[in-house]
């Protein structure tokens, strides 16, 4: 339950700021899922998957930039800021994202 309701925070907060697109990011046992979304047309700008981490979010970056998309809000979707999550943002960063 308490997991339910810090994802549903996380998101309204996320909604409350749709000046930017919001990346977020989804684990799996076997990949790394990450998606930037557009909440005022309420569509995927891009996405991308893999299995590690950081190239997941280097690649993220990339397919942003060609859509000219530089600043991000982001949504770890309730999962702590460590490891895989972390990765993500660092790779994310490293491509020139901006959160």
């Amino acid at each position: 339950m308490k997991t339910k309701f810090k994802k549903r925070q996380l998101r309204t907060r996320s909604k409350l700021l749709k000046l930017r697109p919001r990346l977020t990011v989804y684990k799996s046992n076997k990949a790394i899922y990450v998606q930037i979304i557009d909440d005022k047309k309420g569509c995927t700008l891009a996405s991308e998957r893999g299995k590690d981490a950081k190239e997941v979010g280097i690649k993220i970056a990339e397919k942003a930039k060609l859509k000219k998309i530089k600043l991000v809000v982001f949504d770890k979707g309730g999962y702590q800021y460590h490891g895989k999550i972390k990765a993500v943002a660092e790779g994310a960063r490293e491509g020139g994202l901006e959160f």
